[in-house]
């Protein structure tokens, strides 16, 4: 199932609100309870739903297990995917204590850092290695998708550093746009872009 970007950050948007509503209990959901829940529409909660082949009931709405398991059938993989942070500084610290857990099927095993105090080390029981073993650990640990925080000025480099390492999926939260191979996905979430669009929004109210 070949899916747009923005119906899967909607349907993984939906899975974290349907596990909070399934942990509070609640069995059915209606499209309009979703939409509230993302502040978006109820017909394009409906359309998602209907793309990925599921259909609720008029009487009782969807099954919140049964959404859940599809998008997860979706979204992961049944072996799950291994996942690294390149840059142990405050944001690569703070996205390991973010991430740790979220998500069974999305592990993170390992962070790499140039600098040897940080090394050899473990951080909230992650390994710290060097980045020299970079393409080493890549394919021992079966790591498929690196996540950048480091500088502007270093994450040219270290992106093609997890290319030439065999990676398939860059997550860039430096500020530096990055130009990669056709066959490696990249995702840029920019903080400066989020902050303005928030700061333009607010200037109109």
């Amino acid at each position: 199932m070949n899916l747009p970007d923005k119906t899967i950050e909607r349907l993984s948007q939906y899975r974290r609100n349907l596990l909070i509503s399934l942990g509070k209990g609640k069995e059915f959901i209606f499209s309009h309870e979703i939409a509230q829940l993302l502040h978006i529409t109820p017909v394009q909660v409906r359309r998602d739903i209907m793309l990925i082949g599921y259909n609720g009931t008029l009487r009782k709405g969807y099954d919140v297990k049964e959404l859940i398991d599809l998008i997860g059938n979706i979204i992961d993989t049944e072996e799950g995917q291994n996942v690294c942070i390149m840059g142990l500084g405050n944001l690569g610290k703070a996205i390991i204590k973010y991430l740790s857990g979220k998500r069974p099927k999305l592990k993170m095993v390992a962070s790499f850092d140039t600098n040897s105090e940080k090394t050899g080390q473990l951080y909230a029981g992650i390994p710290v290695f060097h980045l020299n073993e970079l393409e080493t650990k890549i394919a021992e640990l079966n790591i498929s998708i690196g996540v950048i925080t480091v500088p502007f000025d270093k994450a040219g480099e270290t992106a093609e550093h997890l290319v030439q390492a065999g990676i398939k999926g860059i997550l860039n939260f430096s500020s530096k746009p990055l130009n990669l191979p056709d066959h490696v996905y990249l995702d840029e979430y920019d903080m400066i872009t989020s902050l303005e669009k928030v700061a333009y929004h607010t200037k109109k109210h």
